[in-house]
């Protein structure tokens, strides 16, 4: 497979979702501390306050990994690119980008939770994965608790494959069950 140069964008009536730059980092910093009551049951990675510096580097961190073809981290922006509404993402978890497999990760900001826009970014990396990516499939994983992730999931079209018991643990330090999600290249 030739070297993966990987598009950096796709716009849709709804959002921009493109890759992070330098500069993203105060952004990144607003969107997940005013969201982390919504996003604490679910990512471990949320904190109760992101400084901008940590933000900073966790940009920088996304930028590396593009460039060098590790890692696809991506903001979901307003259409007019001022406002982060969330973040998603290719994620190489499976093996390497050759191998044609990305896990979808994503997170909608609280103010924009429940109005659809998660099941439209879905969709949207979806027909955006396999048209201008290398992509043979996509996985979605969530706590199986996650109701809304779940939903997300079935609305977009990705179909259950299975649920994994007790194969993580859960921000609440139990051990959690996962769905298993996955839509295959048409």
């Amino acid at each position: 497979m030739p070297l993966l140069v990987p598009p950096d964008s796709v716009s849709t009536d709804r959002c921009t979702i493109r890759r992070y730059r330098l500069g993203d980092g105060p952004e990144l910093a607003r969107a997940t501390t005013a969201s982390f009551a919504h996003l604490e049951p679910w990512l471990p990675w949320a904190q109760p306050r992101q400084t901008v510096e940590e933000a900073v580097v966790l940009v920088r961190q996304f930028v590396g990994r593009w460039l060098l073809a590790q890692d696809f981290v991506l903001g979901i922006w307003s259409p007019d690119g001022a406002t982060l509404w969330g973040g998603c993402g290719f994620h190489l978890r499976h093996g390497p980008a050759q191998d044609g497999v990305a896990e979808i990760g994503m997170w909608i900001a609280a103010e924009q939770a429940g109005q659809g826009l998660g099941t439209h970014v879905l969709q949207a990396l979806v027909e955006w994965g396999f048209s201008e990516w290398p992509w043979l499939r996509l996985v979605w994983k969530c706590d199986e608790r996650n109701l809304a992730s779940r939903r997300t999931a079935e609305k977009a079209g990705l179909q259950l494959e299975g649920i994994t018991r007790g194969d993580d643990i859960a921000v609440d330090g139990t051990r959690r069950n996962t769905a298993w999600y996955a839509v295959l290249k048409p």
